[in-house]
């Protein structure tokens, strides 16, 4: 009997542990950018207390017809945000002025704003249990 209770905690383990395993492909498209020079900067974060200070992952994609898609393979389930900003001088850093506020086109995901401060991760938060595709200005 113990036998048959190990083997089936064993069996449940496993399928609890493919499903919090289960990876899925996130794309991005970006839009609203004014010219194609430089590149889109962007964060991937799944922390609330990491929003806007340190990334999960960053990517470069390159800018074109004032667009821009990235595709994120190997996503695990949860709950994600994405921040982006045009380097549009290409000197591969957001510009900001003597306040901290961006010189340079940003774009959240949720298209989450600013307000009284940078855009809260509350607001750019989205959830990725399935392959998904999401949209983000750039502003």
């Amino acid at each position: 009997m113990q036998r048959i209770i190990l083997i089936t905690a064993f069996f449940l383990t496993g399928i609890l542990a493919s499903f919090s395993q289960e990876k899925h492909t996130v794309t991005i498209n970006f839009k609203g950018m004014k010219s194609d020079k430089g590149n889109l900067y962007i964060a991937l974060y799944n922390k609330s207390d990491d929003f806007l200070k340190k990334s999960l992952k960053g990517f470069i994609a390159k800018v074109v017809d004032k667009k821009a898609t990235l595709t994120l393979k190997d996503i695990s389930t949860g709950i994600y945000a994405v921040s982006a900003f045009h380097d549009v001088n290409e000197n591969k850093k957001m510009d900001t002025n003597f306040f901290g506020i961006p010189k340079e086109p940003t774009g959240m995901s949720n298209d989450a704003k600013a307000f009284m401060g940078p855009p809260k991760y509350e607001d750019a938060k989205f959830n990725v249990n399935k392959n998904i595709t999401i949209s983000i200005n750039i502003k």
